[in-house]
């Protein structure tokens, strides 16, 4: 067994795919309408599908919004430098919420970056 992906709502599924594409250098995999369902499912990660866990964005027509909740915590991603990631995460537009540095109680540096639906992403160093 393997993790296929996870699947997140989003309420503006252009927005997201720039976000995840643009800032976070992901590519689209694939993406289907399904009209009579009145949703779409659009595919994204770094790499195929058949080589690792990727995020599924299901955007729902008839809904511009959603509440995250409290039990879902954040999407975490390698980087080599969370320091240059943050820079350049900002720089194309993105939000950075927690700048680059130690973690509390460790010493592995991360970072805290959030969606254009405030999903928020993690970014550990390597």
């Amino acid at each position: 067994m393997r993790i296929l992906h996870t699947m997140i709502r989003v309420g503006n599924l252009d927005r997201s795919l720039a976000f995840y594409t643009e800032i976070l250098g992901m590519r689209l995999l694939r993406q289907q309408d399904y009209p009579e369902g009145r949703f779409t499912l659009a595919f994204v990660g770094y790499s195929e599908e058949s080589e690792g866990a990727v995020i599924e964005l299901t955007h729902n027509w008839d809904t511009s919004s959603y509440e995250l909740g409290n039990g879902f915590g954040h999407i975490a991603l390698a980087v080599e430098d969370a320091y240059a990631a943050c820079a350049l995460i900002k720089e194309k537009g993105g939000k950075v919420t927690r700048e680059a540095g130690p973690m509390k109680h460790g010493t592995t540096v991360i970072a805290f970056v959030e969606d254009p639906d405030g999903y928020k992403i993690e970014l550990i160093q390597r």
